[in-house]
């Protein structure tokens, strides 16, 4: 393909085709500079205009920080209906025999099954909050055993539902605690069935 720049005053016609007028301005701007008109006959790939530094602009420095992938949690269960239990026991996978048995009764009383939550157990995540949370799991439905919502970053109470725009959540004792406190567990039932 040929040149495709020209200097030819009849050639630049055809493309400039407006009419320019040109307004005399007796105010005056600071930063303005004059600036020299161009005729037909300069040469069109030799402009006459100088760049000047500009020193305002801050420079940044690269950071080589590394990118923090976010965390990955490790639970049991399928998570099929997106429901979160959390639980928060040092001895034990998830908690006691008593603690176990509890869960087991609650989980099958509000009809979730074995797949439809995920349990995890925050003794190993213990500096997790609610946002962390709620980024991996995306969850619907959040029963927390033992982790108090203060751990969490939030402020929710105890033994009720709180609903939030994108979740439903309970907060209670550990599983172990709460089996043998039957004043407790009356409370939490009535929060739970709300969940059905």
């Amino acid at each position: 393909m040929a040149n495709q720049l020209t200097s030819n005053a009849e050639a630049l016609r055809l493309f400039f085709t407006d009419d320019v007028y040109l307004v005399k301005d007796e105010t005056k701007n600071a930063d303005a500079k004059p600036v020299t008109p161009v005729s037909y006959t300069q040469s069109v790939a030799t402009p006459s205009v100088v760049a000047e530094p500009i020193s305002s602009i801050p420079l940044v420095e690269k950071t080589n920080a590394p990118i923090a992938e976010p965390r990955k949690f490790a639970y049991i269960g399928k998570y099929l209906k997106g429901v979160l239990i959390l639980v928060n026991d040092k001895a034990n996978k998830v908690s006691t025999a008593e603690g176990n048995l509890l869960l087991r009764n609650l989980v099958d009383a509000i009809q979730f099954k074995n797949d439809d939550f995920a349990v995890l157990n925050y003794t190993n995540y213990s500096d997790a909050k609610l946002d962390e949370l709620k980024a991996f799991f995306k969850f619907d439905i959040l029963l927390s055993f033992g982790v108090s919502p203060q751990q969490l970053g939030v402020d929710y109470p105890l033994n009720q539902l709180s609903l939030t725009a994108d979740a439903k959540m309970v907060f209670t004792s550990n599983l172990h605690d709460l089996s043998a406190d039957k004043e407790t567990k009356k409370i939490l039932w009535t929060s739970l069935q709300k969940l059905k």
